[in-house]
């Protein structure tokens, strides 16, 4: 009798299920148990019966421990290889991408958006959503690590901010203790606010250095910084794709022509190579850069040598 009972339980085990397609996306919600769960995968025509999977999940030791999330399944599945999903929580992913040079806003937007989270932050202000996941500074603009991050199906942006504020933390950190001596920067968040400057500068990873240089020997002399991307930052909406002289003329806090040192808070999300390179600067004279038409850029070291860069590349002449 015992051998017949495991015989049939042991068939049903191993016999695959069939999942309709528009049924593969299982939501497992905190505190589901094994019935609860049988009894959605019954409505939904996965299950003939509750019970014998009730059974299999208490014999095999799979009926507690359920792991919340949002699960993928495939057309065909047998009903154990079905629980150990449920109980490994081999959830369905998710990824989102934060590109190098976004800003803050793009970034939110990103998330905000995106179909694969649980959104807690929508609405919520600048200075609420630091606080919500655990950071101490005023400002997001740079605090968060421009990566690909991969997530659990339905995890809350919460999670996700809070991976990408931990990243930028411990890059800036890593980056920090390994600087370079003598540069003109007294703490890491200065060391941010130049390498999204740096970013937002730079057209070819190889010219990445030389910019830092030509930004720091600037900060070294207490030169005006002069770069446009502080001051398209600090138009925000206003901008329309379009610099004019007015915009550089007009003081305000990111007006880098008009104002020297650094601007009060990054511009842009930062990369590793960025933070690298401000960190560790080439070893140059350079106080100028134009750039020369294909994502290059020419530097100099005097405003005479500079004008003609500007002539030759810029003006055609």
């Amino acid at each position: 009798m015992a051998a017949a009972a495991a015989a049939w339980l042991w068939h049903y085990a191993t016999g695959p299920l069939s999942i309709p397609e528009d049924q593969r996306a299982l939501v497992v919600g905190k505190g589901a148990t094994l019935t609860s769960v049988a009894q959605e995968l019954k409505g939904r025509g996965v299950l003939a019966d509750t019970t014998r999977f009730i059974v299999l999940g208490r014999l095999s030791g799979h009926a507690s421990g359920l792991k919340a999330g949002t699960y993928e399944l495939p057309g065909r599945i047998t009903p154990l290889r079905l629980l150990e999903k449920l109980t490994r929580g081999e959830f369905a992913q998710a990824n989102i991408t934060f590109i190098e040079g976004w800003t803050f806003n793009q970034f939110r937007n990103a998330l905000d958006t995106h179909p694969g989270v649980t959104h807690h932050t929508k609405g919520l202000s600048q200075s609420d959503l630091l606080a919500r996941i655990g950071a101490d500074e005023k400002h997001p603009e740079g605090l968060f690590f421009p990566d690909t991050y991969l997530f659990a199906r339905g995890a809350s942006d919460v999670q996700v901010l809070q991976a990408a504020y931990r990243a930028m933390r411990e890059a800036l950190n890593s980056a920090w203790e390994s600087r370079g001596s003598d540069l003109p920067l007294r703490t890491p968040y200065e060391a941010l606010i130049l390498a999204s400057i740096v970013e937002k500068e730079t057209g070819r990873p190889e010219d990445r250095a030389m910019i830092a240089s030509v930004f720091v020997n600037r900060l070294r002399r207490n030169m005006l910084l002069q770069t446009d991307p502080t001051v398209i930052y600090g138009l925000g909406e206003r901008f329309d794709g379009n610099l004019r002289r007015a915009h550089l003329e007009t003081d305000g806090p990111y007006n880098t022509y008009t104002r020297t040192g650094l601007p009060p808070t990054p511009i842009a999300a930062p990369g590793r190579q960025a933070l690298q390179a401000t960190l560790h600067p080439a070893a140059s004279t350079a106080l100028y850069f134009v750039a020369r038409g294909d994502g290059s850029s020419a530097f100099s070291g005097n405003l005479e040598d500079h004008n003609n860069a500007v002539r030759r590349y810029q003006l055609r002449r």
